[in-house]
């Protein structure tokens, strides 16, 4: 029977997380190991100088879950150096994350960070996520889309140092218009900050920001296709190196 390690950035508990689980039942024995609070915008972050703790919260036939006190790296680490030990799992699966992770925020994703550790394991790795942060969003395009996603990996899978950006536009899935292949879209986060004052008089910063489209008549851009009102699957590389520009440079700096 396949195993299947499913993890996420929005905590263990999260709606997103359940419904992967029973998204996900059918195609093996399911091991979860997911942080205990939720770890958005760790991308690939680890804990260093702390203990982490690893507490099993439910064991069934074919399901086991785990909660992890670090962030969702940690957790992929942890269920490799504890659960899956010498052997890997057939697929590892993060989400049902609650947020677009498409365009820049894949760099910051905790979603993506632990398919990025699945990817440095050997483990063929999917994130999915829905264009939405509200935390009871309507999934169901989600599993219905994300099944026949699924159901393509297992008769085709992708190359082992590549991992899959999946994102779901945040309607019915009678309106997704189909699954289209993408690539990471172009923008950047302006507004960053909202400035305000403790109860004391001191100023301080919290974290809001406004996307802005780079790019928006590109019609492959990820961020654009979800707009359209598909799905988009991006591949993703653990070697981000741009050998043009390594040619280039050997080329012209003389060091």
């Amino acid at each position: 029977m396949r195993k299947i390690l499913i993890t996420n950035d929005d905590g263990v508990k999260s709606k997103g997380i359940s419904q992967l689980i029973d998204m996900m039942r059918p195609y093996g024995e399911i091991i979860v190991v997911a942080p205990f609070e939720a770890q958005s915008g760790m991308s690939a972050a680890l804990t260093i100088g702390k203990p982490l703790r690893l507490t099993e919260l439910r064991s069934d036939v074919g399901l086991k879950v785990y909660a992890c006190s670090g962030t969702p790296a940690d957790c992929v680490k942890m269920a490799m150096n504890q659960i899956f030990v010498g052997k890997l799992p057939d697929l590892l699966v993060s989400g049902i994350n609650h947020g677009s992770n498409a365009s820049i925020a894949s760099l910051y994703s905790g979603t993506l960070g632990a398919t990025a550790e699945g990817t440095v394991y050997g483990i063929p790795s999917i994130g999915l996520s829905i264009c939405s942060h509200n935390p009871d969003a309507d999934l169901t395009g989600v599993v219905v889309y994300g099944k026949k996603i699924i159901d393509y990996f297992f008769k085709n899978p992708f190359k082992s140092d590549t991992f899959l950006n999946v994102n779901f536009p945040n309607i019915k899935p009678e309106e997704i218009k189909g699954i289209k292949f993408a690539h990471q879209g172009k923008g950047q986060w302006i507004k960053e900050f909202v400035q305000r004052e403790d109860p004391y008089g001191f100023k301080y910063y919290w974290m809001t920001g406004e996307f802005f489209n780079l790019e928006p008549d590109n019609d492959s851009s990820d961020n654009n296709v979800v707009e359209a009102g598909y799905v988009s699957i991006v591949p993703h590389k653990i070697d981000t190196t741009d050998y043009d520009e390594l040619k280039r440079l050997e080329s012209i700096w003389k060091l």
